[in-house]
C-alpha cells in the first residue's frame, strides 16, 4: 500500500487532529489498580516497623495538645501524662480494626462517585499554594477568580476526580472569611467530589454544615461527600486547630487525611526505616483518635513526604527515599487493611522546566506502584508548594491520564483479533491500512495532547513552541470552552445565605489584601 493511499485511509493529518481536538472532558470512573505493588518489605521488616511504632506509642508517647482530646483518651482508656498520651498497642489496634477499610465518596453529580481504598484510587489537584504562574506564566498573588480558573480545570480534567480546596490562595478576601469562598468555589465550578478547609475547628464546622446544606443533613450521616486533611506537627505532636478540625469531620462521619508532616533528616531522623517507624506511629495515634471521636467513622493514613538538603535545610522532592518511603508506607497501611494517603508530581523547581518534570514523573512513577489510595497534590506543585503553575497543572493532569492508562494494565479484549491481523499482512508490510488498525487507531495507544512527537522541521514549521506555551494555550482553549455544572437555584440560595451571614459573623479584621 503506498504512502498516499494510507494517509487518505486514515483520514489525512488534519482528520487526525480534529479527532484528537475533539475534548471529552468526562471524569474517568475511580481508578482501579491492577498493577502490582512495590514491596521493599518482607513480612518480618514489616512487623519491625510496627513493633517500633508500637514502642514509641507505648513508651515515647504522643502529644495532644488539646485538652478535649485528652480527655477523650482518659476516657478511652489511655495513660494520660499532662498533655502526652501514651497508647498501648491492644487498645491501638483494636480502634484502628474499626476504620473502614474501603468506601464510596459521594459528588454532586452521582455519575462522579467513587470508591476509596483496597485497589481502588483517586487522583486530586495540589492545594495550599500562597503563588501561582498564571495564563501568561507570571507568578503572582492569587486571587478567588485565580482559585475558580483552577477549578473548572479540575472539573475538565478527566483524570482529576476531585476539585480540591484551596489549589491557589485567594488573596483578595479576608484570610477568617476565605474558607466559605474556597468551599463555595469547589462546590460551584465542578460536580466532583471536593476537600473541605481544616484550618480552624471552626472553619472545619462551616464545611461541613455547607455539606448538609448542599447534600442533606441526613445523607452525610451516612455518606463521605468531603475530606478533611489534619496535619500532625513531626515530631510526635497533634495541635488543637488539628484535633477540633478531626472532630468536626468526624462527628460527622465525614473522611479525613491524619497526616504527619515529614521533613526527612529534619524532624525526623536522618534514617529512611526510622522515619517511616516515627511517621507510623503518628499517623497510628491519629487514626486511633478518629475512632475515639466516632467508631467506624472512615480515615485515611496520610502524610506528607519530603527529604531535606543538608546543604540547605530546603526540602527536596523527587528524590530515591521518598519513593522508598512511599513504597514502606503503602505495605504498613495495607497491613493494618486501612486506605492511605500520599502525594504526586511534586516539583522543587521555580519554573515548569526539566527539574519540575523529572521530579514529577519520578513521584508519579511511585505512586503508583506503591498502591496510594488517595493520591493527592497530584497537578500543579512546584517551587515546594509555593506555586501552582497552569502549565504544569494542566500537563500533570494529563500525565495522571497516562498513569491511570498503564494501571489499567493490559488490555486483551481485542487480543485474537489482532493477532489474525498478522498473517494479514505477512513480512514486510505494514498494519496501517489494515482495518483492525482502522478500527482502533484512536484508544490502541495513548496520544498525549502536551507532548510533540513531530518532525524537527514540522516543529520548527509550526513556531518551536515548547511544552509551557502549549500547555498555557491548551488552558486557554479549555477555559473558552467551560460550562457550568450549574447547582441546585434553592440550593445555590442557601449556601449564599449562610455564606453572607457567616461573613457578617466573622470579623475581617485588617486582613484583606495581606502579602505573606
Amino acid at each position: 500500500m503506498t504512502e498516499t493511499r494510507t494517509r487518505s485511509r486514515l483520514g489525512g493529518r488534519s482528520a487526525r487532529r480534529t479527532l484528537r481536538s475533539a475534548h471529552d472532558f468526562t471524569m474517568l470512573p475511580g481508578l482501579e489498580n491492577s498493577l502490582p505493588f512495590c514491596e521493599v518489605m518482607d513480612g518480618a521488616q514489616v512487623e519491625r516497623i510496627d513493633l517500633a511504632s508500637m514502642d514509641i506509642l507505648e513508651n515515647v508517647g504522643v502529644q495532644f495538645r488539646d485538652d478535649i482530646a485528652l480527655q477523650d483518651w482518659k476516657h478511652a482508656g489511655a495513660k494520660v501524662v499532662g498533655d502526652r498520651v501514651y497508647l498501648d498497642r491492644g487498645l491501638v489496634r483494636d480502634l484502628i480494626a474499626t476504620i473502614p477499610s474501603d468506601f464510596t465518596y459521594h459528588a454532586r453529580n452521582p455519575n462522579n462517585n467513587v470508591r476509596l481504598g483496597g485497589k481502588h484510587s483517586v487522583f486530586v489537584p495540589m492545594t495550599g499554594a500562597p503563588f501561582l504562574r498564571d495564563l501568561d506564566d507570571v507568578r503572582r498573588n492569587p486571587t478567588l477568580d485565580d482559585l475558580a480558573m483552577f477549578h473548572k480545570l479540575s472539573h475538565m480534567m478527566p483524570a482529576m476526580h476531585s476539585s480540591a480546596h484551596h489549589i491557589v490562595e485567594p488573596y483578595d478576601h479576608p484570610i477568617s472569611q476565605r474558607h466559605l469562598r474556597i468551599t463555595y468555589s469547589s462546590m460551584k465550578y465542578s460536580d466532583k467530589m471536593f476537600m473541605g478547609m481544616t484550618t480552624s475547628p471552626k472553619n472545619a464546622e462551616d464545611v461541613i454544615e455547607m455539606c448538609a446544606i448542599l447534600f442533606g443533613a441526613d445523607f452525610i450521616e451516612n455518606n463521605p461527600v468531603t475530606t478533611g486533611n489534619c496535619n500532625g506537627n513531626s515530631p510526635l505532636v497533634w495541635d488543637e486547630t488539628m484535633l477540633g478540625a478531626m472532630r468536626a469531620f468526624s462527628r460527622r462521619n465525614q473522611p479525613v487525611l491524619c497526616s504527619p508532616f515529614v521533613l526527612g533528616g529534619a524532624n525526623t531522623p536522618a534514617s529512611v526505616p526510622a522515619s517511616v517507624a516515627q511517621l507510623n506511629a503518628e499517623a497510628l495515634s491519629a487514626l486511633a483518635y478518629t475512632q475515639v471521636i466516632r467508631k467506624g467513622a472512615p480515615a485515611i493514613y496520610g502524610h506528607y513526604l519530603s527529604t531535606v538538603s543538608m546543604k540547605s535545610g530546603a526540602p527536596m522532592a523527587g528524590t530515591p527515599e521518598i519513593s522508598l518511603m512511599n513504597f514502606m508506607i503503602g505495605q504498613m497501611a495495607r497491613y493494618y487493611n486501612v486506605p492511605w494517603r500520599t502525594s504526586n508530581t511534586l516539583g522543587g523547581a521555580k519554573t515548569f522546566d526539566a527539574q519540575a518534570g523529572y521530579e514529577s514523573a519520578t513521584t508519579l512513577s511511585a505512586v503508583m506502584h506503591s498502591g496510594a489510595n488517595y493520591i493527592w497534590h497530584s497537578a500543579g506543585w512546584n517551587e515546594a508548594g509555593m506555586h501552582c503553575s497552569v502549565a504544569k497543572f494542566i500537563v500533570d493532569a494529563e500525565q495522571c491520564a497516562m498513569a491511570y492508562r498503564m494501571a489499567q494494565g493490559p488490555q486483551w479484549d481485542d487480543f485474537d483479533t489482532a493477532l489474525s491481523a498478522i498473517p494479514d499482512v505477512g513480512p514486510g508490510g505494514h498494519y496501517l491500512g489494515h482495518p483492525h488498525t482502522q478500527e482502533n487507531f484512536q484508544s490502541a495507544f495513548f496520544m498525549p495532547e502536551m507532548f510533540d512527537n513531530n518532525s524537527i522541521e514540522q516543529w520548527a514549521a509550526e513556531g518551536s513552541v515548547e511544552i509551557t506555551e502549549r500547555a498555557l494555550t491548551h488552558a486557554r482553549t479549555l477555559l473558552n470552552e467551560y460550562e457550568e455544572p450549574k447547582l441546585d437555584v434553592a440550593k445555590e440560595e442557601e449556601l449564599l445565605d449562610y455564606i453572607a451571614r457567616r461573613e457578617r459573623e466573622i470579623p475581617a479584621a485588617d486582613e484583606l489584601n495581606q502579602s505573606y
